[in-house]
């Protein structure tokens, strides 16, 4: 099903714990904006395949492990199909973005190191990326919407108004993620195997052969590594407001 936007969409783009989904907040704040969390989708499936006891266990034990058997792969097509997922407001929670499957919220379960492994396996299946296609489209198009993730500008909105592609380190990502997760007293691995998840999931994004993480001709790189949160929100609010305004 074909969708039309009905006012400004702008993508953002890059590797894992680069603050897309912290910047994407922020900028939604200013610009009035909704956020579609694609990244959240992809994880919700994995969650789902997890619970559910789909066999992606031996991804996350095994990261070079990450190709499927055919059955698997419907298995875990069908499964995406049946999810019913929304993004829903809550300014007394943080995130105030929430996750909702079927019904319920499951916005802190899919932050887990397991789940983020196993995301990765799954959007690499071409009918979860189909099932999720049309839903992503549907949320952009509603107009006024930053989608964040890894093939925004490449594959599910190559017609954004406006395209970035953030970047960072590994070291610097990695002791992002650490805080994050210390911060939500959330079960915490070690820097170092932090740092190693980040560089697989890094290899595994940017190498799978549907709709690998690469930036689009026309985005426009952000480099977060030296910058504070405040200083990278200034700088594509900018941007943003430059090319098409605010809400």
């Amino acid at each position: 099903m074909k969708h039309t936007k009905r006012g400004p969409v702008v993508a953002i783009d890059g590797p894992a714990g680069t603050g897309k989904s912290s910047v994407t907040k922020r900028l939604c704040q200013a610009l009035k904006y909704v956020h579609v969390d694609t990244g959240a989708l992809y994880r919700v499936v994995a969650l789902s395949c997890l619970e559910k006891r789909v066999f992606l266990r031996q991804i996350t034990e095994d990261p070079k492990s990450r190709v499927f058997s055919p059955e698997i792969e419907k298995i875990i097509s069908d499964l995406s199909r049946e999810l019913h997922i929304e993004f829903k407001q809550d300014l007394s929670r943080n995130p105030s973005n929430r996750v909702i499957l079927n019904g319920e919220d499951v916005s802190d379960r899919i932050r887990t190191a397991e789940v983020s492994m196993a995301s990765s396996a799954v959007s690499a299946v071409s009918g979860v990326r189909a099932s999720l296609l049309g839903l992503q489209r549907k949320l952009g198009c509603a107009g006024h919407a930053i989608l964040e993730g890894r093939d925004i500008g490449t594959v599910i909105f190559p017609d954004a108004d406006v395209k970035f592609f953030m970047t960072a380190s590994v070291e610097e990502r990695a002791k992002r993620r650490l805080s994050e997760l210390e911060a939500s007293g959330a079960d915490t691995p070690s820097y170092e195997s932090l740092l190693r998840q980040i560089a697989e999931r890094d290899r595994s994004d940017s190498t799978r052969q549907l709709a690998p993480l690469k930036k689009a001709d026309d985005a426009i790189e952000i480099e977060t590594t030296k910058l504070s949160l405040d200083e990278v929100v200034a700088k594509m609010e900018k941007i943003i407001r430059e090319k098409v305004g605010s809400a």
